[in-house]
């Protein structure tokens, strides 16, 4: 295990630059439909609103909800300690952190799932039940992919996993990574419950699933879990950006490419979501299905090869 100092830049940027992400996506959609929009720090004003209100709890929850908002970024935090993002090293790198990180997101969705489950409510209840039933789903393909490029680099840290190096990366398995960077968009899509997997911004009661979990949160509490979902946006499109990062680049370019990368990611969700509907319920497992079976493809190919 080793220290990088200049990871410390990394979990900055990523934990002041997050909330850009929802707001890009929401700007995008507005221009495409013709309107003004929120403006692309809104999420920023929201979180400094909440978190100088009150909160109002249920007389039957227990202490779950009551630690959950905040431990699921802590815990996110946790896991881009271990991912490289502006700078091509970690906080902290070691051999097969890449298991830790996968534990760390389990649990912060388990505490999401729990903390829903405490409120006593059998329609948050519902949601919970469709957050564990996609996001199993969801987790093979992220772990599939993973491990894909993990066989890549022979690397089984984080920090290494991405370090291909380019003339590798275009000559020998651009399939494989074009098949993996497909998967981990599906899978992006579906962890942060954006269309055409879920819609954040529906009122329909029974089509809801992350928005069901957290209609008993309020003030600073609601304020902890919009900066989580927009840590997981980060942290996700991370992965998947990094995915098709080329190696090689400087530092300034490295970093340079990597937030243009994720900003562009927002903004390609944003035409996404303009452009088609949300899935029907039973054909979202069908979309992470395909998801898995294109990570299996690309995990055979890079052995073939």
């Amino acid at each position: 295990m080793h220290f990088e100092l200049t990871g410390l830049f990394n979990l900055l940027a990523a934990l002041l630059l997050a909330p850009l992400l929802p707001g890009l996506i929401n700007r995008t959609k507005a221009v495409v439909a013709g309107r003004q929009g929120p403006p692309v720090l809104q999420l920023y004003y929201d979180l400094g609103k909440l978190l100088r209100k009150g909160a109002v709890y249920s007389r039957t929850i227990g202490v779950t909800l009551l630690l959950a908002p905040a431990g699921v970024p802590v815990v996110l935090g946790l896991v881009l300690l271990l991912l490289p993002g502006v700078t091509t090293t970690a906080m902290l790198a070691f051999n097969g952190d890449l298991i830790l990180a996968l534990y760390l997101l389990a649990l912060a969705r388990f505490m999401t799932v729990l903390a829903a489950l405490d409120t006593g409510s059998s329609f948050e209840g519902m949601g919970a039940s469709r957050e564990l039933h996609f996001g199993l789903l969801s987790e093979l393909p992220f772990m599939f992919g993973l491990a894909g490029l993990a066989i890549m680099s022979h690397h089984w840290s984080l920090s290494q996993l991405f370090g291909v190096p380019a003339e590798a990366m275009v000559t020998e398995n651009t399939a494989a990574i074009v098949l993996v960077a497909a998967a981990f968009l599906m899978v992006y899509l579906t962890e942060n419950c954006r269309v055409p997997a879920d819609d954040p911004n529906t009122h329909l009661e029974l089509t809801m699933i992350h928005e069901a979990m957290i209609l008993d949160y309020s003030g600073p509490d609601l304020g902890f879990v919009l900066y989580g979902a927009a840590l997981k946006l980060w942290l996700v499109g991370t992965v998947l950006v990094k995915t098709l990062l080329p190696a090689g680049l400087g530092p300034l370019e490295s970093g340079a490419a990597f937030l243009a990368g994720m900003f562009l990611l927002a903004i390609a969700v944003g035409l996404i979501e303009s452009s088609i509907a949300r899935f029907r319920m039973l054909k979202v497992p069908q979309m992470l299905v395909g998801a898995f079976a294109l990570t299996f493809l690309a995990i055979m190919l890079i052995i073939v090869k």
